[in-house]
């Protein structure tokens, strides 16, 4: 009671969710266009709990950059998009995070044809990573932490980095290393490549709503909770 999310969401019938532009075991549409993947799932999950009926969502692709604001502006109820849970974000944003869905690392992946073993190996290579993300700041502290030297080569969407990577732009692809074992199925020759042994961050991953509303995010929270429970059960 005295939610306007939650009288929003009722009000139109069905749950707004901001989810991944297409992530092999996180959200991705098949060829019919029904979307699959954990963070599908979990927004499935929620529209269960208000209407009893998980066909009751529609989901709107975000990239990296521009999720936060999609969520903020009110164009989507609730984000569910392999998203970190940081401090700033936490506090600066006007969001709140529900808690921790997948609990990830980020790393790096590179062509075998290199003949790198070790993140550390990667001295002067140019490397794919998308923009908006935590990736960019912990590529960062970890070649300087390392002396290491690179060049950054960014992209704005998930596709367009696999993309670049795939082609030859870059010597390394860096993000977190579920989505790189993901995004591997996806290049023309995935044998080809190998993810290196190095995880250089905790990137623990979540659904995310907007502040001011703590009975949606109860709603949403013990959703998650739920789950969590009844996967232990």
């Amino acid at each position: 009671a005295g939610s306007p999310t939650l009288e929003r969401v009722k009000k139109n019938g069905y749950l707004r969710c901001g989810t991944s532009e297409g992530l092999p075991g996180f959200a991705m549409p098949d060829n019919k266009g029904e979307w699959t993947g954990l963070d599908v799932d979990f927004c499935r999950a929620v529209a269960t709990a208000i209407f009893n009926d998980p066909k009751k969502v529609r989901f709107t692709p975000t990239s990296a950059k521009v999720r936060f604001t999609v969520l903020q502006a009110g164009d989507v109820d609730i984000l569910s998009r392999v998203t970190t849970w940081t401090m700033s974000r936490d506090v600066q944003l006007g969001l709140e995070f529900i808690g921790v869905i997948y609990y990830d690392g980020q790393g790096f992946m590179v062509p075998k044809k290199l003949n790198v073993a070790s993140a550390k190996q990667l001295n002067g290579a140019n490397v794919c990573t998308q923009t908006g993300t935590t990736t960019e700041l912990n590529l960062a502290d970890y070649f300087r932490a390392n002396a290491l030297k690179y060049k950054v080569i960014a992209f704005e969407k998930d596709e367009e980095t696999v993309n670049a990577y795939d082609s030859g732009r870059c010597d390394a692809h860096t993000t977190d290393q579920s989505g790189l074992y993901a995004q591997r199925l996806q290049l023309k020759n995935p044998a080809d490549h190998i993810i290196l042994p190095e995880v250089i961050s905790k990137e623990p991953l979540g659904p995310v709503v907007n502040q001011g509303d703590p009975q949606w995010a109860d709603l949403v929270r013990w959703t998650l909770f739920a789950l969590i429970n009844a996967e232990e059960l």
